[in-house]
């Protein structure tokens, strides 16, 4: 297992106990054997707001790096998610959407394997490229609707 998953697997068991989690970045590099930079870059790929992240910070010598899970009802976070993705959305960021809206247990993994399939790239290769996210956003928006019926 690389370093960042490492990290990333460590922050995500700090969550799941409370639902959010305070780092000392520097404390956790120095157990980890890396420099502060590393987790910094996990928090910011890995903790955001996408993926269903908070992340808030405080410097200074008692600084600390709070991070949370956003918990909503099902409606509200379908309808944030619809909200959020505009007009249009590329594979990556509408994966991590569905991963989220899964991780939540919003959608079912056999609504979420579908919802990634046909929002693929692949699926939308017959698509020509300057279209291909606005297509796949309507698609994507289409199917969240339709699961708050």
């Amino acid at each position: 297992m690389n370093l960042s998953n490492m990290i990333a697997k460590m922050i995500m068991e700090m969550i799941d106990d409370e639902g959010s989690t305070e780092i000392q970045r520097n404390e956790m590099a120095q157990t980890l054997g890396c420099v502060p930079s590393q987790i910094n870059y996990v928090i910011s790929s890995r903790f955001t707001p996408e993926r269903g992240y908070i992340v808030e910070s405080r410097r200074g010598g008692g600084g600390y790096i709070r991070i949370s899970r956003v918990v909503s009802d099902r409606s509200v976070a379908v309808m944030g998610v619809i909200n959020s993705v505009g007009d249009e959305i590329d594979e990556k960021s509408c994966r991590a959407h569905i991963y989220n809206l899964h991780y939540q247990n919003i959608l079912n993994a056999e609504t979420a394997k579908l919802m990634t399939a046909a929002t693929s790239d692949a699926a939308l290769r017959p698509v020509e490229a300057p279209q291909k996210d606005r297509v796949r956003a309507s698609i994507f928006k289409y199917m969240l609707l339709s699961t708050t019926k």
